[in-house]
């Protein structure tokens, strides 16, 4: 792999800071797109932009089949056995939320403890904490 090769496909990164090349490191918070998703994204919102899942019309449906095509292809991806374990999320901390909350509803009983590391984001401490005390497990 190039590195120069993938920094060219984010045109974000065609840029400098104090006479250097940008370097981004923070996609937890918000990640970089390349070409190919920002084209995809302008596609998207010329020709598709409606809710998914949400209407019969042509423009919800035609979101729908877009959305649950880019569900089947991640799914393939990661080898996964149905589409319905894929789910997209806005960001980390949502996706983070989501699996503490269900898993916890899942799992979690009484006199379970949760373990995880001082080096945690806040983002992936607070769902946990939240979690054992929806289930009464210690923190």
């Amino acid at each position: 792999m190039n590195i120069k090769d993938v920094r060219e496909q984010f045109p974000i990164l065609h840029q400098q800071v104090n006479g250097h090349d940008l370097v981004y490191l923070d996609s937890a918070a918000t990640s970089q797109k390349p070409r190919v998703v920002i084209d995809a994204m302008n596609e998207y919102y010329r020709s598709y932009n409606s809710n998914v899942h949400r209407g019969v019309h042509t423009l919800g449906t035609r979101a729908t089949d877009a959305y649950e095509g880019a569900r089947e292809k991640v799914r393939a991806f990661i080898r996964a056995s149905s589409v319905q374990e894929i789910i997209f999320t806005r960001g980390t901390t949502t996706a983070l939320n989501t699996v503490a909350i269900s898993y916890a509803r899942a799992n979690l009983k009484e006199g379970d403890e949760i373990v995880i590391t001082h080096m945690e984001h806040h983002a992936n401490i607070i769902p946990w904490q939240q979690a054992a005390k929806k289930q009464l497990a210690p923190h």
